[in-house]
């Protein structure tokens, strides 16, 4: 593969997953360049490292001689470059199709599952590398320590955050993955919950006998779905029938900028030792302990991946602390499914047990909203309070029959008073800097532009 193509054009070149990929073509000595129109979160990652990004979709930004180009999951088929590159009969891929021509070529391993793949992946690759590994990396996400979401290893690992949305998983084939959890997503594409859980199913039953699976144990889904695979699998959790039994998870440091959480692991009885990691939630120890039992099952020394644990601090937009206003604490989050809120509010309530906690949340897509509704009603038990946004569209959908007040009414009818509609105006934007207090915790969730809010209150903490 690596031969065969030398310059390459990515439509929608700003996502998570396309901008780690230039960056990944870029270090085969290929010349990358690219279009979006979304919001520019990773331009500033792509022209840092000199790849060529257009503003906006023209024709005239592609390339006369490209020998290939790769197509956002984000972009339209009826998007005039791609009709452009079409006419023009050269090899035209998905970004799942270009991502599982990688996996083809390294030991591939993946990190699948509805919340938590993109935390996973960066922490799994960090540990890899810290052990003198080299992967090359693929996460959804900026890594905190890293200030991109791709290491550009040369080592045999290739280490990537799979996504099932659009079914992109039946283009991978790993030769180990970690399945984080399983809980019903993306109904604009998958019906019902049968359809969605199929998806990971057929995934985990392409693993060969010779790799091996690791599960969140305690899941009734992912023990399900495990059983699709032929593979050995491996069982992580809380519950004492896990292969590896999670115990004494403790806060250090609460309030602190030295915060960590402590857990001990036993494999089937064998204490494994003390691990520490400053990321808040149980459901980052499991993503932690997922990392352990993979890395270790590679055959990587217990005390280095303690290290590299110890030190990861993270990816953005996963808790991710913004900095402070009028001494509150603002922090961002990308939860956007009702588990993935009530994990982190959970964590947060643990970790800020006295605090008023404000939450302002942007609901994404107007077909999970309507689904979830109920689900998205009661996820919010951690929070004092509740500012909604009007949903967030995708290109796929413009309008819907749910909108930000049926959620604001029903959060309110289970918690009275505790939910309100936030237009995200600068008048409110000044109230609610006005009605801070030192000791709060305001955090904006959510998989849209909500995390424009939390830059804006931080930039100008001066005022």
């Amino acid at each position: 593969m690596k031969e065969k193509a030398k310059k390459v054009y990515i439509v929608g070149i700003e996502g998570a997953g396309t901008s780690a990929l230039a960056q990944i073509y870029q270090s085969f000595g290929w010349q990358v360049s690219g279009s979006d129109e979304g919001d520019h979160f990773y331009r500033e990652v792509l022209r840092n490292k000199g790849i060529e990004t257009f503003d906006k979709f023209a024709i005239e930004n592609i390339p006369k001689d490209i020998d290939f180009a790769v197509r956002s999951s984000s972009v339209s088929i009826t998007n005039l470059e791609v009709a452009e590159i079409r006419s023009r009969k050269v090899k035209f891929l998905t970004y799942a199709q270009a991502l599982g021509e990688l996996f083809k070529e390294k030991f591939s391993i993946a990190v699948c599952g509805s919340h938590g793949k993109t935390t996973t992946t960066a922490m799994l690759a960090e540990v890899f590398g810290q052990n003198e590994a080299d992967p090359l990396a693929l996460v959804g996400s900026r890594v905190i320590d890293w200030q991109t979401n791709v290491l550009l290893g040369q080592g045999k690992y290739f280490i990537a955050e799979a996504d099932e949305y659009q079914n992109k998983l039946t283009y991978y084939n790993p030769q180990a993955a970690i399945l984080t959890s399983v809980d019903w997503d993306h109904p604009d594409f998958f019906p019902d919950e049968k359809s969605y859980k199929k998806v990971f199913a057929d995934f985990v039953a392409k693993i060969p006998q010779s790799g091996f699976l690791a599960i969140w144990g305690d899941s009734a889904n992912t023990l399900q779905i495990a059983q699709a695979a032929h593979c050995r699998v491996l069982k992580y959790g809380f519950s004492e029938d896990n292969d590896y039994e999670i115990r004494d998870v403790q806060l250090e440091n609460q309030n602190g900028p030295d915060f960590f959480q402590s857990f001990r692991l036993f494999y089937r009885g064998e204490d494994l030792g003390q691990f520490k990691i400053k990321l808040s939630g149980k459901h980052n120890v499991l993503n932690a302990s997922a990392v352990i039992i993979l890395a270790n099952r590679m055959g990587f020394d217990l005390e280095r991946i303690r290290k590299a644990l110890a030190g990861f601090r993270g990816t953005a937009r996963r808790f991710e602390i913004l900095g402070k206003k009028k001494g509150a604490l603002v922090i961002d989050d990308y939860a956007h499914h009702p588990d993935e809120i009530q994990a982190t509010l959970a964590g947060a309530r643990q970790r800020f047990a006295d605090k008023k906690i404000t939450v302002a949340f942007q609901p994404h897509t107007f077909t999970r909203t309507e689904k979830l509704l109920q689900e998205f009603a009661q996820s919010f038990d951690d929070a004092d309070e509740v500012l909604i946004l009007d949903i967030y569209a995708s290109v796929r959908e413009k309008s819907g029959k749910v909108s930000a007040k049926d959620l604001i009414k029903l959060i309110n009818t289970y918690s009275p008073g505790k939910a309100f509609y936030f237009s995200n105006s600068d008048q409110e934007i000044a109230d609610l800097i006005e009605s801070l207090g030192r000791e709060d915790v305001f955090i904006t969730m959510g998989a849209g532009d909500i995390w424009n809010l939390g830059k804006k209150l931080v930039s100008n903490e001066g005022e």
